[in-house]
């Protein structure tokens, strides 16, 4: 089988679609549409068809799959557009501006049979996979609270990004890859979450957020993102019942400090410790013995291999990893949130 796909939207993420879909089995990119004539060209210098419309594209009978890497608010349009065309479809994330519009999507997709799915390369991020394999293997157990945060200092929302319209902003842009990477790590419900959406240098789309999730299970979450932010926090500080993981940043620099289960029980020293913030007793350092710190698991992702499993799931040999209904459960969250930003109060659900 040869995936032979086109693109609609020729922009950055277009651009590292087509070299990343390279390391792939038998694929080939065929041509690509974007309303831009300066793009125009440049799909035509790196000798791919520049289609004259995404209806042209649709119609090439030798595509077999499409990548949806416009702005936000039209990835319904030509998600739909391509389906029913009979084109498997990548859409870019977020894929659509709420939940209502991904259920159209979703059913579309079993009206026709052809394979749809999202780009949520992020569940392939070497430190949300290190995070993941402690929590999974049991290394640390009972987890109840993690801490998520992407964070600089930029400010400027680039393009179209910056555009209520267009479906901008940071909870848009970079909370739906963080909300998915928590959501897939814990299944449970979620039943309640609280948004604090902020418009720093922004004037109508939120470029800073904090975003708190409870579970059902007793897991809280917290995810930060801020474009404002001149000294930045760890990527992850992940509290459990018998220990902590501090990732502090991309290159995974970071540690674990767990209790020590052949120390002896620890007990109470009845002598006061007097530090700079004056006497303790409960904040007082934890003796030495009491815990091992343990290096993080060399855990390593590749983004590549989610373009492997669209073109082995079109070949029928593999399931669908990023599924329309797990993306679904993520956009639901992003509509809880942006009520709880709009309201300024707490949402519960049952998500």
């Amino acid at each position: 089988m040869t995936l032979k796909m086109g693109i609609i939207g020729y922009g950055g993420m277009a651009v590292w679609h087509h070299g990343s879909i390279d390391d792939v089995g038998d694929t080939e990119i065929i041509g690509a549409y974007d309303i831009r004539d300066e793009i125009k060209e440049k799909i035509i210098k790196n000798k791919l068809i520049s289609y004259a419309s995404a209806e042209e594209l649709c119609a090439d009978p030798q595509i077999n799959l499409v990548l949806v890497s416009t702005p936000n608010d039209s990835h319904k349009m030509y998600s739909i557009m391509a389906l029913r065309a009979g084109k498997n479809v990548i859409c870019e994330k977020p894929v659509s501006m709420n939940a209502a519009e991904l259920e159209e999507i979703i059913a579309v997709s079993k009206e026709t049979g052809m394979l749809f799915t999202v780009h949520q390369n992020r569940r392939w991020d070497n430190d949300f996979l290190i995070v993941k394999e402690i929590l999974d293997t049991g290394l640390l157990k009972n987890p109840y609270m993690i801490e998520s945060r992407v964070q600089g200092s930029r400010r400027y929302l680039h393009e179209w990004r910056g555009y209520a319209v267009n479906g901008g902003g940071m909870i848009y842009d970079w909370g739906v890859h963080l909300i998915d990477q928590i959501l897939y790590m814990f299944t449970d419900k979620v039943i309640s979450v609280d948004a604090h959406l902020q418009e720093i240098y922004s004037t109508e789309v939120d470029d800073n957020f904090t975003l708190t999730l409870r579970f059902e299970s007793g897991v809280s979450v917290l995810v930060n993102v801020a474009t404002n932010c001149f000294i930045t926090q760890p990527r992850w500080h992940v509290s459990c019942a018998d220990g902590t993981v501090l990732i502090e940043d991309w290159e995974c620099n970071g540690k674990i400090v767990k209790l020590n289960e052949d120390a002896d029980e620890m007990t109470w020293d009845e002598v006061i410790v007097y530090t700079a913030a004056g006497p303790t007793r409960m904040m007082a350092p934890r003796p030495k013995e009491t815990t091992v710190e343990l290096p993080l698991p060399n855990v390593k992702g590749n983004w590549s291999e989610f373009y492997q499993n669209v073109y082995d799931v079109i070949a029928g040999k593999a399931d669908l990893l990023v599924k329309p209904e797990q993306v679904l459960r993520t956009m639901r969250v992003l509509d809880a949130a942006f009520e709880s930003g709009r309201t300024k109060s707490s949402v519960t659900c049952s998500i």
